[in-house]
């Protein structure tokens, strides 16, 4: 049991690098972020994993977006000193891999169906749908972009600091 959870957490963590890596490779992030980008999306994605996904916390996946942004945004902060490159450098690709597009694609799926679809109750259900996953995808980027950004401001100082 243990172990199929440390697996599933690397695998999670994993993934969100690879990605994080591939979108700062084509946003013009200097290639010495990347590593960092990786190693920032894999633990904000774990983090994630761990509080909506594992069995361990059973918290909703607005909330754990947002705590684990919030945990993107720190360490960003911190590494930007390292690398010398503001944290935005940092958690925009690192936050990319959590975007909910399940959600955005399930918004857009049930728009389609209420257009289509004329009796009531059918449409009544593809409207609930629209609603339900559009209402979590917009709450899940507020949290995430919340989240990331709080950080930088909090630690105004360091995160500041990082270019100079």
């Amino acid at each position: 049991m243990l172990d199929n959870l440390l697996v599933n957490i690397f695998e999670d963590g994993l993934f969100a690098a690879i990605a994080a890596i591939g979108f700062s490779s084509i946003s013009n992030t200097p290639r010495r972020a990347y590593l960092w980008c990786g190693g920032i999306a894999a633990a904000g994605h774990a983090v994630r994993y761990v509080l909506t996904s594992s069995g361990i916390c059973h918290m909703h996946i607005i909330a754990g977006s947002t705590i684990a942004a919030l945990v993107i945004g720190f360490l960003s902060v911190i590494c930007a000193k390292k690398i010398k490159c503001p944290a935005e450098v940092c958690f925009f690709p690192a936050l990319l891999p959590m975007i909910p597009g399940m959600y955005a694609y399930r918004t857009i799926e049930a728009l389609a169906a209420c257009l289509v679809h004329t009796r009531e109750e059918v449409f009544n259900h593809y409207l609930y749908l629209l609603s339900f996953n559009g209402f979590t995808c917009v709450f899940i980027i507020t949290g995430m972009v919340i989240g990331a950004n709080i950080p930088v401001f909090l630690l105004k100082k360091i995160s500041f600091q990082a270019t100079r």
